[in-house]
This record gives structure tokens, C-alpha cells and sequence, in this order.
């Protein structure tokens, strides 16, 4: 027996006659639409789980009666014979940050189209609540997503073992990780600088336990060195308007005339302390954000931004992670090399938060 069956046997067998819902009345099983679809049960469960297997006109006629019946998919019925719940897990790190909110948007479009449904839980940037998080969310889904992860590299591929994991903006050996391109994006800002005469710039960094951080501290110190500019890094820092804004002092007091930022949130708090101490960017400070995340060109002057392809990147973490769940189902090796070619490009966006470098 195939899984497939096994799944359509499970729906028969695990449906009662009638069933009470929330309100008291019976709610609709599978022999009630086939009983007003005129086919079997198992017809029902088929044209339901898998579309397509049996004669149009039926399945239309099923699909019509699951309707006036307000018939609902039991995903953990299915899951007894298959395994499979056609649920994923997403991990954010902080679900506030619009960053985070474009990734997930992305990642819902896909698995919505695919038949998944996508949960979301958040750490608050503890690696301890996502080590808690992703441990009660793990029985209950197929694969988990990790999104700017705080946990343990050992921790993350402890539960890669368990179950498909991919990791978004973070890299580790041996587990699947979707990371934008950044050499293309900073070289542009840091190309788009130099041509406005600024020769000292500072890197405004994220959190300690942050990998994204520390990539693009890389990056922008490896292509302003070859460009004859001079970096200086400030931080760690809290990856939010508050954390930008707490950084202007210190900003100040390096004398550089140009800022890179960990990501907009805190561009755009660095701008606002800015402001409000009479400092004029971009006439006294050019400030650049990262990932041009929604509400970027919001502000006054508009943020100039590296530009990160965020939804792509959260819909291609569903493609990887669902064929790793196809590959584990499968009886094949768990490993999650794809064969998904997509272009994650970084590119720099300019608005007028950069300018000419005062004299």
C-alpha cells in the first residue's frame, strides 16, 4: 500500500459518522459529502487530499458539496498513516522587524500555493527561547524554517537532525542555508560613497550573536580596503530604532562623514537622533541602511538602502525545505543540497540620506 492510500484509508477510518463542533452542531465529515456527492468515502477523501486522481466532474461535485457542508481538512488524521502534517514552522527572531515580516510573506505565498500551512512563533532575539520554541513546535510540523537564528550552531543542527531545516541569513556546514549575495550591494555603497568624497566610514553593527551581522562587517571591510577607505565599526548594537538611535553619540565622536548600518531600523533610528540634535544628513552625515525593508523611503530625507530580495528568499526556503520533506519521505538522504538556481542578489538603492561628504 502506497502512503497515498494508506492517507485515504486513514480519512475513511478516522472520521466518525458525526462530530460536534464549537457551537454544538454536528460538523461535516467525509460521509456527509459523500452521501450528498452520490460517491463513496473514499472518492471523497482522494478528490480532497489528492487532486486530480479521479474524473473532473466528480471532483468538482465533491469539492462543491465540501463547501455547503463547511467541510475542513483534519491535517493530523492525515498525518497518522504518512507522517505529514503539511505544516511548516517559521522561527523569527523578532517578529516587529519589517525585515523579518517580507521574509514570511514570501514563505506564505509559497507554501499556500504548494498546500501548506506556514505557523509562525518568535524568539525576541533569545536563542533560548528559540531553542523552546522550536522544541514545541517540532512534533507538529514537517520542517522548520529558522530566520536570523540566535541559537547555538549545535543546537540548530541537533534539531536539523530531527527534522528539514533550513536556515535564512545564517551559514553552518552540513545544513541547508539560504544567504543573499552581499559583496554586490556593499561594493555599490561603498563605490556610491567614495564618488561623494567620504573617505571614513563606520559600520553601525548588530547583535553579538548575530551571523548577518558579522558577514557584512566582513563584506564592507574587505571592499574598503581595496577601495582606500578607512572603516570604523561601532557596536555590537540592538538591531531597532532604539538601538540606532543610542549609537549617534558614539557616531559623532569617530568623526566619520558617512554611516553603514546593520539594517534600516537602525539607519532610520540613527537619522531621528540625528535630527534631533541639529545634525544634518545627509549635509553633515550620509547615513546607508540595509535590506530595504517596507517604509525605507518613508522617511525624511528618503533612507538610501542595500537592497536585500527578502520575499524571494522566504519562498525559496519553502521550495528547499519541501523537497527535503519529499527526499525524507522518500527513504532518501536527509541532506538538503537543492538544485533551486535563483539569484539573491544584493543591489544598493540611492535616495537622499547619502550626499556629499562635508568639508
Amino acid at each position: 500500500m502506497t502512503s497515498e492510500d494508506a492517507a485515504t484509508q486513514a480519512d475513511v477510518l478516522a472520521q466518525p459518522q458525526s462530530r460536534a463542533g464549537r457551537n454544538g452542531r454536528q460538523a461535516a465529515t467525509i460521509y456527509d459529502i459523500a452521501k450528498l456527492a452520490g460517491v463513496s468515502p473514499s472518492t471523497v477523501s482522494r478528490a480532497l487530499n489528492k487532486p486530480g486522481r479521479i474524473n473532473i466532474k466528480t471532483e468538482e461535485r465533491i469539492h462543491a458539496a465540501a463547501k455547503q457542508l463547511k467541510y475542513r481538512l483534519n491535517p493530523m488524521a492525515r498525518a497518522l498513516p504518512t507522517g505529514r502534517t503539511n505544516t511548516l514552522g517559521m522561527l523569527l527572531a523578532d517578529i516587529t522587524n519589517p525585515v523579518f515580516s517580507t521574509v514570511v510573506r514570501g514563505a506564505q505565498r509559497e507554501a499556500a500555493e504548494r498546500g501548506f500551512t506556514l505557523i509562525i512563533a518568535e524568539s525576541q532575539e533569545s536563542g533560548q527561547r528559540e531553542v523552546l520554541s522550536a522544541g514545541n513546535v517540532l512534533p507538529s510540523v514537517d520542517g522548520i524554517i529558522l530566520v536570523g537564528a540566535r541559537m547555538s550552531d549545535e543546537e540548530i543542527k541537533d534539531f536539523a537532525e530531527q527534522k528539514p531545516l533550513v536556515v535564512i541569513n545564517r551559514f553552518l556546514p552540513d545544513v541547508e542555508t539560504i544567504i543573499p549575495d552581499l559583496d554586490p550591494g556593499i561594493d555599490q555603497a561603498l563605490a556610491h560613497l567614495a564618488d561623494l568624497g567620504h573617505t571614513s566610514i563606520a559600520f553601525l553593527a548588530g547583535p553579538t550573536n548575530s551571523w548577518m551581522s558579522g558577514a557584512r562587517s566582513e563584506a564592507l571591510r574587505k571592499h574598503s580596503e581595496r577601495r582606500g577607505l578607512t572603516l570604523t565599526e561601532i557596536g555590537p548594537g540592538v538591531p531597532t530604532l532604539d538601538g540606532g538611535r543610542a549609537a549617534f553619540p558614539r557616531v559623532v565622536a569617530s568623526g566619520v562623514t558617512a554611516v553603514v548600518a546593520y539594517n534600516d531600523l537602525m539607519a532610520i533610528g540613527l537619522l531621528r537622533a540625528a535630527q534631533e540634535a541639529d545634525y544634518l544628513v545627509p549635509g553633515r552625515l550620509s547615513i546607508v541602511g540595509f535590506d530595504d525593508i517596507f517604509g525605507s523611503d518613508f522617511t525624511s530625507p528618503p533612507l538610501t538602502t542595500v537592497r536585500t530580495p527578502l520575499a524571494l528568499m522566504g519562498e525559496l526556503a519553502v521550495r528547499r525545505i519541501l523537497a527535503m520533506v519529499g527526499s525524507r519521505s522518500d527513504g532518501d538522504s536527509p541532506s538538503g543540497a537543492s538544485s533551486d538556481l535563483v539569484n539573491l542578489t544584493t543591489e544598493l538603492i540611492i535616495r537622499r540620506s547619502s550626499g556629499r561628504a562635508a568639508r
